[in-house]
């Protein structure tokens, strides 16, 4: 049976979700799923909007099947090529021969690298379009605008100038399958979905901030009264409160006055220094303090976390005479997702060699616009006095420049 959405008239959400799924990309946990949005235009032409993951398939051409109803498909436009959104195309074409694949340049190219089209079938199946070009399909007309690196350089988004709906591809997506209904108003988004939602943007998208930020400034331009991505819950109402969470994602500034303390310890001793550091904090009056073990807690998580907080501490161990692996490995994904705008201290730890503290000081130096505190609290083994006084004293270091930047 279908799992059809009404978007708007004549709009109807065909896509599905996958709750089996453990790491999407194979790469980052998604304990609560997916959601695979395709979206089907009925108009004098019927026009498709991506298709789904290869997981789903079923689901979706029964979803596709049903609001045809008989009727022909005449285009797939292809937003996005990335395979948990094309990968159905190939029997696409099959099912429907007389379809029209619409796309731009770099869809096509990318588009052949993934399936094995006849070359001449394939020329006649597509229809290339470009920066600011349209489509009429009847009663609507489609414009397309060019997102390149939102996330893969193909990518676009289609903007129905007649219903005022945007096709916004991976751009405002989240993790999460969804549960019934379609809309964020339906949902509790900014409890239980908000996570997901930056998350998302951190590690797919965070790297591209200047080409976030070029898309925002096209789609400013368009009247939009329902944005639909590609994963996710649509847009009808309140779009402004997430548009502003990507305007401070893409400008890579802090959600929240906060600090965010990673350690990367062996034996716990690290890990006292790092909850020593927050009993500091919280005595100080700072509210909003996350702790993470970089070795078990998945690094998409402190990644996200590090784009909301305005304050970072990282705590090693020395390890092999560097970095404690866990902790290493934190850094390169942020200096990868391009992280900027921060405050970061350091606490290093070392039996023998204290090494941990100058290395991860020098990785946080290629952050753009990142203020490293002077101080590195620097101990041997365990936490003594001294090693008290200068965690409590960093304490006051971090809060002092909490006021200042609130201050400015």
């Amino acid at each position: 049976m279908h799992q059809v959405k009404k978007v708007v008239e004549n709009l109807y959400w065909v896509g599905g979700n996958d709750r089996r799924l453990a790491l999407f990309e194979n790469a980052f946990p998604i304990p609560r799923g997916i959601s695979y949005n395709a979206y089907l235009l009925l108009d004098t032409k019927t026009v498709l909007f991506d298709t789904v993951d290869k997981a789903i398939s079923e689901v979706f051409y029964e979803n596709l099947d049903f609001v045809l109803n008989g009727r022909t498909l005449d285009y797939v436009v292809i937003n996005h090529v990335e395979p948990d959104h094309c990968a159905n195309l190939a029997l696409l074409v099959q099912r429907y021969p007389a379809i029209t694949i619409v796309g731009n340049k770099r869809t096509g190219s990318m588009l052949k690298q993934f399936f094995s089209f006849d070359a001449g079938k394939f020329d006649e199946h597509f229809k290339l379009i470009a920066e600011g070009d349209t489509l009429e399909t009847g009663a609507h007309t489609l414009k397309f605008a060019m997102a390149p690196m939102v996330h893969w350089p193909e990518a676009m988004v289609t903007y129905d100038m007649t219903a005022k709906v945007l096709f916004s591809a991976d751009a405002f997506g989240t993790f999460g399958a969804l549960n019934g209904h379609i809309f964020a108003d339906e949902l509790e988004f900014e409890r239980e979905w908000l996570p997901d939602a930056r998350r998302y943007y951190a590690n797919i998208v965070g790297k591209y901030g200047s080409q976030v930020q070029a898309l925002l400034a096209k789609t400013a331009k368009f009247d939009v009264s329902v944005v639909c991505p590609l994963h996710g819950p649509c847009w009808r109402k309140d779009f402004d409160w997430y548009l502003k969470k990507y305007q401070l994602w893409s400008t890579y500034k802090p959600e929240d006055a906060a600090v965010m303390i990673a350690y990367g310890s062996i034996y716990g001793h690290t890990e006292n220094a790092a909850m020593i550091l927050a009993a500091n904090l919280a005595e100080k009056g700072v509210h909003n303090i996350k702790i993470f073990d970089a070795s078990s807690t998945h690094v998409s998580e402190i990644v996200a976390e590090a784009f909301r907080c305005s304050h970072l501490v990282f705590a090693s161990a020395t390890y092999n005479g560097g970095i404690f692996c866990s902790m290493e490995t934190l850094i390169h994904h942020l200096i990868a997702h391009n992280l900027q705008n921060r405050t970061i201290a350091f606490i290093e730890n070392g039996s023998w060699g204290l090494e941990s503290g100058r290395l991860m000081r020098e990785l946080c130096a290629q952050l753009k616009n990142t203020m490293l505190l002077d101080a590195t609290v620097n101990f041997k083994s365990a936490v003594k006095e001294e090693g008290r006084v200068l965690l409590e004293n960093l304490a006051g270091e971090i809060c002092n420049s909490m006021a200042k930047s609130a201050l400015e």
